[in-house]
């Protein structure tokens, strides 16, 4: 039977089930529009079979559910229907409100670029009555335990690798986890010779049939999706530990004239962070500890902790055309034109040897006129900031200016053009790179683990 989506006169948006197999290990999230067919997505943990008894079965519960409704942003964008009901549980207060904020922060640029205002339509009901606090899981508490055991997210880029190996030196044991079927992240996983983690996420299939008939489609917040997934993973597996590598700079958005700020890496940010760890605390295992390793960082601090490790050179991309789900795919690791390529080369250019550089990338892009309006918009000139994950224009304003000092690349085409046409008109600002550099005290991370790390990121 043919299917036939019409976002307009979609009503209604349902969380219908979810549920867990635990001699499989395959979890099963169901959602529908209206009376719709189901719209059925799995994730699948391998490990199985789990056994789940007393406090672990209850937070695995509780972060099923949780992946659940999280994951529904997937679906629930697809016409952002004002109203939404959760079928066979109910959530209380805190947890609607958390959601709430997901949804409307997490679809930020989704809404702009489809031109909706979502304020004041996301409202998820309130049915159950606030939680009294989870209970631990077992996962093992760091108070006790420094070295409770990690699952550290994996991108296959910088930022992830700089986190592994600042672990490592902590002595923490760690397993390295990603979602989905990349062959890159795998390569860089296993070329961390760490105990690894592939976790398997297939969606509905319908949802790219509604696509093609016209609902709504755009970014989403899938660092906020992949925690709830690694965080379900970690109460199954008895990690103590679910670990990102977000910077500070991912607090920062894109600020577009006459919408304000939009946050292309909302969930990657401060207030995300702080929300989940809350949330996961009280309602999922009080033992569990979720948060940002890199978040007391800036882009330019963490490539330089980057570029003192070379092992990963031949491995690792930032280069986000290679992590799209459909769309043309680069043939090499770098694309060379979009803004993550601009942004990581522009950021490691102060910290390693020119020829390493172009090396890792395959050709020097600070010396090609045709990437100079990438570069404006990193340094917000003339542009906005990219909708990607890069740092802030203030960073990439002080690593060109230290690059415009250096004889290896003041004559380089766009590095030129800055110090002649753009330099001028910083006067009086600072870019001095060394400010930028010093670790933030605004940050999630247990004392067991930063008073083992703090003079790791400062030297």
């Amino acid at each position: 039977m043919s299917i036939v989506f019409t976002r307009e006169a979609v009503a209604c948006f349902r969380f219908v089930d979810c549920g867990f197999d635990p001699a499989t290990g395959v979890a099963r999230l169901a959602y529908a529009f209206d009376d719709g067919p189901e719209l059925v997505e799995t994730v699948t943990v391998p490990g199985a079979p789990f056994v789940l008894e007393g406090a672990r079965a209850e937070a695995a519960t509780q972060a099923l559910r949780l992946l659940h409704l999280v994951a529904g942003v997937s679906y629930y964008k697809a016409a952002v229907p004002g109203d939404i009901r959760i079928d066979g549980y109910g959530i209380d207060d805190g947890t609607a409100t958390l959601l709430e904020e997901v949804y409307l922060h997490g679809l930020g640029e989704f809404a702009y670029r489809n031109g909706l205002d979502l304020h004041g339509r996301i409202r998820f009901p309130r049915s159950a009555r606030p939680k009294e606090g989870a209970r631990r899981a077992d996962g093992g508490s760091l108070a006790e335990n420094p070295r409770a055991h990690a699952l550290v997210a994996i991108g296959g880029g910088k930022d992830s690798l700089v986190s592994i190996e600042a672990l490592r030196a902590a002595g923490i044991e760690q397993t390295v986890a990603w979602i989905g079927g990349s062959q890159l992240i795998r390569a860089c996983a296993e070329r961390t010779g760490l105990p690894t983690l592939n976790i398997g996420r297939q969606l509905a299939p319908e949802l790219f049939e509604y696509n093609r008939q016209g609902a709504y489609n755009g970014h989403i917040p899938v660092t906020a999706i992949n925690s709830a997934i690694l965080a379900f993973a970690a109460v199954l597996l008895g990690a103590g530990q679910v670990v990102f590598s977000n910077e500070r700079s991912a607090s920062y958005g894109s600020i577009i004239e006459g919408t304000g700020e939009v946050n292309h890496q909302w969930s990657k940010g401060w207030a995300f962070e702080q929300a989940f760890a809350a949330h996961l605390a009280r309602h999922v295992a009080a033992d569990l500890r979720y948060y940002s390793l890199l978040r007391p960082l800036s882009e330019l601090a963490v490539a330089r902790q980057f570029a003192r490790i070379d092992r990963y050179d031949a491995w690792f991309s930032s280069c986000n055309r290679n992590f799209h789900l459909l769309g043309e795919r680069p043939t090499s690791r770098w694309c060379g034109v979009c803004p993550k390529c601009h942004f990581v080369f522009l950021a490691l250019a102060p910290f390693m040897p020119k020829p390493r550089l172009v090396g890792i990338l395959g050709r020097n892009l600070l010396d090609d006129p045709a990437q100079i309006p990438g570069y404006d918009a990193l340094m917000e000139y003339r542009d906005h900031k990219p909708f990607e994950c890069v740092g802030e224009a203030r960073e990439s304003r002080a690593a060109m200016a230290a690059l415009a000092a250096r004889p290896e690349w003041r004559e380089d085409a766009v590095v030129a053009r800055f110090r002649s046409v753009i330099l001028p008109q910083l006067a009086g600002d600072d870019l001095e790179i060394a400010s930028l550099l010093v670790p933030d005290e605004e940050h999630g991370i247990p004392d067991a683990v930063w008073s083992r790390l703090r003079a790791y990121f400062a030297a």
